[in-house]
């Protein structure tokens, strides 16, 4: 009899569990089932959003594969992110280390104030940011969002890493260094891959500010072959008062599945990057 009590405590626990999982993921759901709707079940509220009042269409997709300019759209986001994210680890991870390690007292307090750029909202720097970028001729250019978006992304990762850096033990690095390394190498063999989890939290969260930034793609480009993801879907699927639902939900769909199976796959590192950071920075 003892042990009913404890399955009963486990189905409860399961049955939380697997609400909590549904309403976590109806609007993945939905967004999937509309993706293949007509437009006369979509737009009739007395119908169940759950399931096909209407013979499904794959019509949707046809518009938003052969009438815009989608896997272009695809193409300049995953060009600028893989760049903005090797431009960020190139500069974020070498400061972040000389500010937690090298700067003394100081260190810490440019770390607040390099962060403290972060929280400028780009609402306040796209005007002269584009005077800048019409200076240099890059107008209607993917370099200039690779020119600004470490603007953004490199203040909040070199805050983020020294947290990470100075939870590390300054013992393993002089260990290292007594058996022979320089301070670049026990940097590089002791000190950077126990990092992993700052490092790849430093990726997710610059890679997907490259997909999702607004403001500055759509202050720099106008045309269609050189906008990502984040503009072009809106721009050619809102096309004045008419919203083509299906297709934009079937845009973000696409582009959901395989950013959530990434941060699944790195959740357990994902988490301890930006907790071990906060906490220790």
């Amino acid at each position: 009899m003892r042990g009913v009590p404890y399955r009963l405590k486990r189905f409860f626990l399961y049955v939380l569990v697997a609400g909590f999982c549904f309403f976590s993921s109806a609007p993945f759901l939905i967004m999937l089932i509309n993706t293949f709707k007509q437009d006369k079940d979509l737009y009739r509220p007395q119908n169940n959003p759950f399931i096909y009042n209407f013979p499904p269409t794959m019509d949707n997709l046809k518009l938003l594969f052969l009438k815009t300019n989608y896997v272009g759209f695809l193409r300049n986001s995953l060009f600028v992110g893989v760049l903005v994210v090797i431009i960020t680890l190139l500069i974020a991870v070498p400061a972040a280390y000389s500010l937690a390690r090298l700067a003394g007292r100081w260190g810490e307090q440019a770390g607040i104030g390099i962060f403290l750029v972060y929280l400028v909202p780009p609402s306040l720097l796209f005007i002269p940011l584009f005077r800048v970028i019409a200076k240099l001729g890059l107008r209607d250019s993917l370099w200039s969002l690779v020119l600004v978006y470490p603007s953004i992304s490199i203040p909040f990762s070199t805050w983020l890493l020294m947290g990470f850096f100075k939870s590390i033990p300054r013992d393993l690095e002089e260990a290292a260094m007594v058996d022979g390394y320089s301070r670049l190498m026990a940097f590089v063999r002791v000190v950077l891959p126990l990092s992993l989890s700052g490092v790849i939290a430093v990726v997710v969260f610059t890679f997907t500010l490259t997909l999702h930034e607004f403001i500055y793609a759509l202050s720099f480009i106008s045309s269609s072959a050189q906008r990502t993801i984040s503009v072009g879907v809106p721009v050619e699927l809102i096309r004045g008062d008419v919203f083509f639902w299906q297709s934009l939900l079937a845009a973000a769909v696409i582009v959901a599945i395989p950013v959530g199976f990434v941060y699944n796959l790195f959740l357990d590192r994902l988490v301890a990057g930006f907790t071990m950071g906060a906490v220790k920075g």
